[in-house]
């Protein structure tokens, strides 16, 4: 949904001779068939970029008057549903979606909470945010707070505000410091200061963390997943190894996020 990677490592590229109104009417037709086209709707929903999507859900409404995603809910049914019309809803708004599902009734889904948090861009969390307040009139903020607890609660708050620094620059000397300052807060006392583990893993840009990690691994001859494990516990633990993970490699976090699902 909406990631943009460095480098070539997507499947879905844009797709050429790309017409909105030409797929708007392929689908309306796919739809309005007797029976419904499945094969046309996958070939063209799932082939399309995220923008251009967005496109073709545009003109579909200009065209018939009608929400895409309202004509294949009413279409289709079961898991196929639920991803056709995910294909079809922005990025921010299926990510506001998820965090709501992943806090509504008892008991919260703690590891889609971290999944999205983590591996969303500062830009993306506010466009995130921007949704879930104008879909159900609440604040991300609020809902995390009434829903989460502890340091984990004041680690998804720093997140969804969306105040990590996305500058690809790294700084050696932030990098030692920082590096000092997590050894300090953990390995090297009695008790963790998990503020500290808060403010340089949910604020620093990934590319500064590994440096960061790196320096790390000098000072205290230990990695740092392995200090997290040993320092911290529970949610927030999950959620620290999910953000240093995220720094190292987010298509590999993703990818074993996915291989989970599947298991």
């Amino acid at each position: 949904q909406g990631f943009i990677f460095v480098g070539h490592r997507g499947t879905i590229r844009s797709y050429p001779g790309f017409s909105a109104s030409v797929d708007a009417e392929a689908i309306r037709k796919a739809i309005r068939g007797i029976g419904t086209d499945e094969k046309t709707l996958i070939s063209i929903l799932t082939e399309r970029l995220n923008a251009q999507r967005q496109l073709i859900a545009e003109e579909y409404q200009a065209a018939y008057g009608k929400r895409l995603k309202d004509d294949l809910k009413g279409d289709l049914s079961g898991h196929f549903e639920h991803l056709m019309v995910a294909l079809v809803t922005p990025p921010a708004v299926f990510d506001a979606k998820q965090l709501k599902k992943s806090m509504k009734g008892t008991g919260t889904n703690e590891d889609a909470l971290i999944e999205i948090l983590t591996t969303r861009t500062s830009r993306q969390m506010k466009e995130i945010s921007q949704a879930y307040y104008t879909a159900y009139k609440k604040s991300l903020g609020d809902d995390i707070s009434s829903e989460t607890s502890g340091d984990f609660r004041k680690a998804l708050l720093t997140l969804a505000d969306g105040r990590r620094d996305e500058t690809l620059k790294v700084d050696e000397h932030l990098a030692k410091k920082d590096a000092q300052i997590l050894y300090n807060a953990g390995e090297s006392r009695w008790g963790t200061d998990e503020d500290k583990f808060t403010e340089i893993l949910c604020l620093r840009s990934f590319p500064q963390l590994k440096l960061t990690f790196d320096e790390y691994r000098n000072i205290s001859q230990k990695d740092i997943e392995d200090s997290i494990k040993g320092e911290l516990s529970g949610h927030f633990e999950d959620l620290l190894l999910a953000i240093v993970r995220c720094a190292r490699n987010t298509p590999a976090f993703l990818a074993e996020r996915l291989h989970q699902a599947l298991k």
